[in-house]
This record gives C-alpha cells, structure tokens and sequence, in this order.
C-alpha cells in the first residue's frame, strides 16, 4: 500500500483553483486503492473566495482536504501541507502549485519510478512562463553550484515527488516554518548528500488565471535574502560531513 498526499498551496486562486482540483483530483482517486490518499489544498490567508471555493468542491470530493492558514508566503504553505502530510501517514509526498501550470497527465512517469529513488524533482525542459523566470531559476542553480558544489538543473519546479522519509530527513533543517526556498533547499540537501534523487523533465504551462503574487522584485529580494541563509546552510552542511 503506498498512501499518496498530493499538496498544493494556494493565494488568491480562486480564478484557477476549481480547475487545479478538477485536474489533480483524479490523481489522488487513481492511486487510492485504500481510500487513505488525499489531495490537501493550503489557502495561505487568500483575500479572495479560494478558500470557499475549495470548501464547496470538498462537499463532493470526500479525498479533498481544505486547509486554512495566516497569509506567510508560498513557502510556509509548502511547509504546512508536508508537515500535515507526515502526521496523517503520506507515504509519498507530491507537491505542486495552484496556478495551472503544470500537468496532471506527466505524474504517472513520476509516479512509475517511486520505488527506484528518494524522491523524483521535474525538470522544467518547457517553460512557457517567461524569460525572466527561466534567467532567475539559471541564476539560482548557478549560485547553488557555487554555494554547495551540486549540479541541478532546475532548484524550485514544483512537479516533485518524495519519499516521506526524504521529507522527514530535510524538513528539521529548514531555519524556520516560514522559511521562503523550502523546496530550493530540499532539492539542494539530497543532492549534496547523494541520496538517490532523479530529475525529470516536465512541461511548464503559462498562468492559467488569475495573477502571480511572485513578481520579478519580490523574487530578487527574496534572492538576496537568499544569500546569506545559503552561507549558514553551508557551514552547517559541511560540519556535518
């Protein structure tokens, strides 16, 4: 039995949340063969109807959990749902986001290799979201390559599934549970520990409504910030070897 938790965090969909559990939702029924897979929605302190929308789609959906939360960034809403995953027995945590751009029809590769590695991260080979974000995640990688020494070819794609114990091992060392580049970080640790990670590609759609609350400005002040928590990270790292 392999109990799938499919965790997606969510800020002022409401123009694309309907459609993201009408695309992942199937995922979850598909591999649930002892009703115990969930698909959990974070609503990380939407100012729209989100959150009201997930709670009337959870009336008829009875794997959808709807989970609610302060407003603390893309980040701590990823944290939440893995913490929640871990307490309820995910024995596969797969993440993605709320905004349309990934594709339900690539999990089942993902999925087919769940056995053969701590966890699988997509590659996003197709992007479709705009130069600046492909620039921003080369220079990200770049930076990782400096900072820790590791080859990734894509940090932060949220298309990533992961052994619960994978999780369990990274989560502890993330500074705080409002940490920003969670996933950034998770993907970091493995690889410089050399754990049985594959990256694989994966299509990028555009933003299929709504608007991204992530601009260009947020993200290079998220980056700078970025910098010095790498340095701890760093020094922690190679302690620990």
């Amino acid at each position: 039995m392999d109990v799938l938790y499919v965790v997606i965090p969510a800020y002022n969909e409401a123009a694309n949340i309907r459609r993201t559990i009408n695309e992942w939702y199937p995922v979850v029924e598909k591999h649930n063969e002892e009703g115990l897979s969930r698909l959990v929605i974070i609503n990380d302190g939407s100012r729209d109807q989100t959150y009201d929308i997930v709670i009337e789609e959870k009336k008829r959906r009875p794997f959808l959990i709807a989970l609610t939360k302060q407003n603390g960034g893309h980040g701590s809403a990823v944290i939440a749902g893995y913490r929640y995953a871990l307490a309820h027995g995910a024995d596969y945590i797969f993440q993605t986001d709320a905004d349309g751009q990934t594709n339900p029809d690539e999990f089942e590769s993902f999925w087919n290799r769940r056995a053969e590695y701590d966890a699988v991260f997509g590659n996003r080979t197709d992007r479709r979201d705009g130069v600046s974000r492909v620039l921003v995640e080369r220079i990200l990688c770049f930076i990782l390559r400096i900072y820790f020494h590791v080859g990734i070819p894509d940090s932060n794609a949220p298309f990533r599934l992961m052994k619960s114990q994978y999780v369990k091992d990274y989560l502890p060392r993330l500074p705080s549970d409002d940490y920003n580049l969670p996933n950034v970080m998770m993907t970091t640790f493995g690889v410089y520990d050399q754990k049985n990670v594959a990256f694989m590609p994966v299509s990028f759609r555009p933003r299929q409504g709504g608007t991204n609350s992530i601009n260009i400005k947020k993200i290079l002040l998220i980056g700078r910030r970025a910098l010095g928590d790498f340095r701890r990270f760093r020094k922690n790292m190679e302690g620990n070897r």
